[in-house]
């Protein structure tokens, strides 16, 4: 429906240019509630958010194992020995969502990326290629939240950086959208693991859907 992230652009375009917390947490309000006709509807939209998730700590848990499973035709571990962790990067985004026309898939990609990226810089000596439970939990959280700020980015970025005053401004502002988002999606996974309900393989995506409803939900309900 045209128009429908009007809302969200109004109070995000106010936020890019005062910087009030205020008119950030209204605009994913907006995002959420108006744009997506609230947290039931932005789940759905969000399902394939789940799958991939579910996919990639698949991939990550298949490289740790030496058990390609489902992957043995996508990601080879002995031909990824010695490669650089761009590379293997690569291989995991191509495995896990694969390019098919489609913007979801392009900002699935980039969140995949940005959740290795995230993680290599918080554990340097981290091994790509023999993730802990851990570190396979903190990319299937981190990808979460980026590819849900990813698809905010594609609907609303333009007029943050079209109403913020310079280009450096523009930046700042998706990057406290981007971190407000990461906030809240990491307090959502966190009670869950408070709950009992911890990322295991073959149940990744219900919890992802369960982090993200609840999510959603703050998102929804916090405005000011």
């Amino acid at each position: 429906m045209p128009g429908r992230f009007g809302s969200a652009r109004t109070s995000l375009g106010k936020f890019a240019k005062s910087g009030e917390r205020a008119s950030l947490r209204r605009g994913v309000s907006d995002y959420v509630t108006k744009g997506y006709g609230g947290r039931s509807t932005a789940a759905k939209r969000l399902e394939g958010t789940a799958r991939t998730a579910g996919a990639l700590h698949g991939a990550l848990s298949a490289l740790a194992t030496g058990q390609p499973g489902e992957f043995s035709g996508s990601l080879n571990r002995p031909l990824l020995q010695g490669r650089s962790a761009r590379e293997i990067i690569d291989a995991l985004i191509e495995a896990v969502r694969p390019v098919d026309g489609t913007q979801d898939a392009e900002a699935s990609r980039e969140a995949v990326n940005d959740s290795l990226s995230d993680l290599l810089e918080r554990f340097p000596e981290a091994d790509l290629l023999a993730l802990t439970d851990e570190q396979r939990a903190l990319v299937v959280e981190a990808y979460t939240a980026q590819d849900l700020f990813r698809r905010l980015e594609l609907d609303v970025g333009k007029h943050i950086q079209d109403a913020a005053q310079t280009t450096s401004e523009a930046l700042s502002r998706l990057a406290q959208i981007r971190d407000y988002i990461r906030e809240i999606i990491s307090d959502a996974f966190k009670r869950l693991r408070d709950a009992g309900t911890p990322l295991t393989s073959g149940h990744v995506a219900a919890v992802v859907r369960s982090a993200l409803s609840s999510a959603l939900e703050v998102f929804e309900l916090t405005r000011l």
